[in-house]
């Protein structure tokens, strides 16, 4: 086993389980900060599109990582810890929203992961350089309805448009994090993006 000047020397290195597993182990801060550290932008944006608010959203994140620390014992070896960490976020999320029975908001402005470079928004992708003035303004204004779109959609539906379509997560993880089988998860979005076309098809 690595001392621990190797360890931190090697952080990037390691995996998300290995970094989890050798905290429980060691007690090492500096692993757990790596953990935090990964997941600071990307959780934290999945937060805020669901709570809809940022102090909620760094409240939610702070208590997220406060039970991954708690929780870390009971971190099941050969587990993936990427859905496991939005299991425990989205918990925390509904608990929260509960308690202070505030709405979810959609943010286009937020980066998000999945298969985009870092510090790309939705409004981003969609929007290319190609595009003249005209062509900027009638997309803009396909965001705005895409945005109330989405806000309008069934909490279960939305989460899954997140984790799947914005978080680039597999069917399978995005089942492990909403605790459903996969085909709950495949039947979520395909009525998500139904919903979705029909109301971009009035657009038309």
């Amino acid at each position: 086993m690595m001392n621990c000047t190797e360890l931190t020397n090697n952080l990037a290195c390691w995996s998300d389980e290995d970094l989890l597993n050798e905290y429980r182990l060691t007690g090492n801060r500096e692993l757990f900060e790596a953990l935090v550290h990964r997941y600071e932008k990307e959780l934290f944006n999945y937060l805020f599109r669901m709570t809809g608010n940022r102090q909620t959203a760094e409240d939610v994140f702070q208590a997220t990582f406060l039970q991954v620390h708690r929780k870390c014992s009971q971190f099941e070896a050969g587990r993936a810890f990427r859905p496991w960490l939005y299991r425990i976020a989205s918990n925390q999320a509904i608990d929260n929203r509960r308690k202070a029975k505030r709405h979810d908001a959609v943010s286009l402005d937020e980066t998000f992961g999945g298969s985009h470079s870092e510090g790309d928004s939705l409004a981003s992708i969609l929007c290319g350089n190609e595009r003249d003035p005209a062509q900027t303004v009638e997309l803009w204004d396909t965001i705005a309805q895409l945005r109330e779109a989405i806000g309008r959609l069934p909490e279960v539906q939305r989460q899954v448009i997140d984790l799947v379509c914005m978080r680039g997560m597999t069917y399978r993880e995005a089942a492990e994090t909403l605790t459903v089988p996969v085909k709950t998860v495949a039947t979520r979005l395909m009525a998500a993006k139904k919903r979705l076309a029909s109301a971009l098809g009035a657009l038309a």
